[in-house]
């Protein structure tokens, strides 16, 4: 499953808002990544996601592989979008 997702907090993909999607994303039996600007990080790697360092505005790919895909991938898209 992927989903395309807009960053909506004013100061982008943060160290806070990082770990939020970490700690969601682990909650999941799922294998699920960020794609943004041609780069892919698994979401459970906080180092992986503030590496992006996303502006807000952008969009990111979230791509979920997994019995709960959908459900993590609305979890994730509840923080960032």
């Amino acid at each position: 499953m992927e989903k395309i997702i807009t960053i909506k907090d004013t100061a982008g993909l943060h160290a806070k808002l990082a770990a939020k999607v970490v700690q969601t994303a682990s909650k999941y039996d799922v294998e699920i990544r960020l794609e943004y600007d041609h780069v892919t990080i698994d979401a459970k790697s906080i180092l992986g996601l503030m590496s992006l360092a996303v502006p807000k505005g952008k969009n990111v790919k979230l791509i979920a592989e997994g019995n709960d895909a959908e459900k993590a991938i609305e979890d994730i898209e509840k923080i960032l979008g």
